[in-house]
């Protein structure tokens, strides 16, 4: 009987457990080269400013990279998240140029104390990264077209909500008075078919032919959406501007949810609030009447 085995390869074992890199570590490092090549992440460093008592040697840049990971590994808690990232740590900071990875305490006092002005710096710092580069050379950005031949700019304007479940917490004289994390960012509100006793609601501001996201803004509770659509409002005359686009009445439909109530906002533009329903006092000027129909 002749054997095959090549006498030149040698397998060692070892019964040391030796941690294998996360599957979402490679997206990881391609999403943060084309970020620090496109000067994202010095802008961040250099635009984006949050001083606190206690901060330590850590920036925003460092508990960024921590959100960034976690949205892109898909795992489903922040503990999970860390778990698998921990023997990574240092490689994982080192792709923004950073040393050392904030521990899961330190980010949670970081977001418990954040204001709403880095969170705005951020925002807009995103939108104008993405309104400088657009998706074709040829500003093909698509439209839609009424019965009449009439051109429509369509954006949405979509509402969001998240419930979470709130166990009973036990009330006795000899025990402090009960405190929940949830109050600071969820309230009492509408949770449709979800099952909770707290919802947090947030609206999405996003192109419709494109589909481009522009800017999300939450909420505790049903929201604050009177604020919530003249925020959007914003974001979309930013997005006509950039884009060279009229921000006349007779080209802009925006679609939103029932809850933003109204057919037509004080910018002029009309809205509608479903896939279904058309266009209410617009008429095209080669038909008298003639609406546009949603998409």
């Amino acid at each position: 009987m002749n054997s095959i085995a090549d006498g030149s390869v040698i397998i060692q074992t070892s019964c040391e457990s030796v941690p294998s890199t996360p599957s979402w570590f490679g997206e990881v490092a391609l999403i943060v080269e084309h970020l620090r090549k496109q000067g994202v992440l010095t802008k961040i460093c250099e635009c984006v400013r949050f001083a606190r008592r206690r901060f330590g040697h850590y920036e925003v840049i460092d508990f960024l990279a921590v959100l960034f990971g976690y949205a892109i590994s898909g795992e489903r808690t922040l503990e999970a998240f860390y778990e698998r990232l921990q023997p990574f740590a240092v490689p994982f900071m080192a792709l923004f140029d950073r040393d050392r990875l904030p521990a899961r305490s330190t980010l949670s006092r970081f977001l418990a104390a954040l204001t709403m002005e880095p969170v705005e710096a951020l925002r807009s710092l995103f939108l104008d990264d993405l309104l400088a580069r657009p998706l074709a050379k040829e500003q093909q950005r698509g439209e839609l077209l009424d019965r009449a031949g009439g051109q429509w700019e369509v954006f949405d304007i979509d509402g969001t909500r998240e419930a979470a479940r709130q166990r009973a917490l036990p009330k006795m004289e000899d025990l402090p008075p009960a405190q929940r994390r949830l109050d600071e960012v969820c309230a009492a509100g509408y949770t449709g078919r979800r099952r909770g006793e707290v919802v947090r609601t947030r609206t999405v501001v996003s192109q419709a032919h494109t589909s481009q996201w522009l800017g999300n803004f939450g909420n505790r509770g049903n929201g604050e959406y009177r604020e919530e659509l003249a925020l959007a409002l914003g974001v979309i005359r930013r997005s006509l501007s950039a884009n060279g686009q009229p921000q006349t009445p007779a080209r802009l439909a925006i679609r939103r949810p029932l809850r933003h109530g109204g057919r037509h906002c004080r910018s002029g533009w009309p809205l509608f609030c479903d896939a279904g329903q058309r266009l209410h006092g617009v008429g095209s000027p080669g038909r008298a009447g003639a609406a546009a129909p949603a998409p």
